[in-house]
This record gives C-alpha cells, sequence and structure tokens, in this order.
C-alpha cells in the first residue's frame, strides 16, 4: 500500500533540491502535491492515465498530462538524480558503508523504450541495470540502463565509473569500499 508522505517530509526531502521555474507559467497547485502524485505513480505502478488525481490534490485537481509533464522534465533535466545525490551527501552518516553490494538486474519491457533489446532467456524485451546497495540493503546508485541482450560485464568499465562518480559527487569516498559481487562479474576488465 502507498503511504500518503506528508508535506514536510516532501518540503525537506525533495522539494528543497527542486530547480525554481525560470520562465513560463508557474503551477496552479503547490509543488509538493505533484511530487507526492509522481511518487505516488512510481511506487503503485498505475498507467499515467489512471493516476488518482482528485485524491491526490486538494484544491485544484490537475490533469495526468499536468503531472507527467512535470515528471519528464525533471527527468530530462537530471533533477531528480541530483535530488538523490543531495539526498545521499545529506543522510551518509546513517549509510552503513563496511561493505557494499553490486549486481544487475534483466527486467522486462514489454512495451518497449529506450536501451530495450530481446533476451533469449527471459524470452523478452529487457533492460539491464547495476545496482549499488550498502550493507543494509539500501540503494545507493544505479546505472544508466543498457539494451538486455548485453550481459552485465558489458561496458562494465564505464558503467562502474559511473555508479562510482555519483558516490564522489555525494561525497562518499568510494577508496576503501569493501566490494561484494556475484561470480558473474569476475572477469579481467573489472
Amino acid at each position: 500500500m502507498y503511504f500518503i508522505l506528508d508535506k514536510d517530509m516532501i518540503e525537506k526531502s525533495i522539494m528543497a533540491y527542486l530547480p525554481l521555474p525560470s520562465r513560463g507559467f508557474a503551477p496552479t497547485v503547490p509543488l509538493n502535491e505533484i511530487v507526492n502524485a509522481i511518487l505516488y505513480k512510481l511506487k503503485t505502478g498505475v498507467h499515467w492515465r489512471l493516476l488518482p488525481v482528485k485524491a491526490l490534490f486538494s484544491d485544484k485537481v490537475l490533469c495526468w498530462q499536468s503531472v507527467y509533464y512535470h515528471y519528464r522534465k525533471w527527468c530530462l533535466s537530471e533533477t531528480w538524480k541530483n535530488c538523490w545525490i543531495k539526498f545521499l551527501e545529506a543522510h551518509k552518516e546513517d549509510l552503513d558503508l563496511s561493505s557494499v553490494d553490486f549486481d544487475g538486474s534483466h527486467t522486462p519491457a514489454k512495451r518497449g523504450g529506450e536501451n530495450v533489446e530481446y533476451q533469449r532467456r527471459k524470452k523478452t524485451k529487457t533492460t539491464n541495470s547495476l545496482y549499488l546497495t550498502d550493507r543494509q540493503g539500501l540503494l545507493l546508485v544505479i546505472s544508466e540502463p543498457i539494451a538486455g541482450n548485453h550481459n552485465d560485464l558489458f561496458n562494465i568499465k564505464v558503467q562502474f565509473e559511473v555508479v562510482t562518480t555519483t558516490l564522489e559527487q555525494a561525497n562518499i569516498d568510494v577508496n576503501g569500499l569493501f566490494l561484494n559481487a556475484d561470480a558473474g562479474f569476475d572477469s579481467k576488465d573489472f
């Protein structure tokens, strides 16, 4: 079940890192309600068209297209990534970095999208991403998705550099981290 984050939590953890619009029309509803609608969609997996906007907005109700517009705009400008980096930096003392776990995941992408290819083993189109978590299993970084017809070691130097660069941007020292990875990552390149 999805729990609505309270206004203070959204303002403290997310809104502080969102850029203020420099031009165009100002949103007609509070930005924290738009962020909450986006989080609802991401958590529940509901289709954008089926987003329960009447339940998510207090006074004026936005249509699902407006919520999607803000989500897409913040994705393209890397606002979400910057929010995540600043959030990691602010809460790095809560992380258990005595060891980190590294793994990949092939995720079905039946409706297509960017970086999607057919994978015989799964018998469907997939996309592949690499994940780094702390000892508690809390997600630290996810790599850029790559086409699903590649294994986890495809372009591993570049993918792992993206992961470590994101941690360094959050002022988390990557030198001396004890890295756990399964046997699939046992290669000379890695």
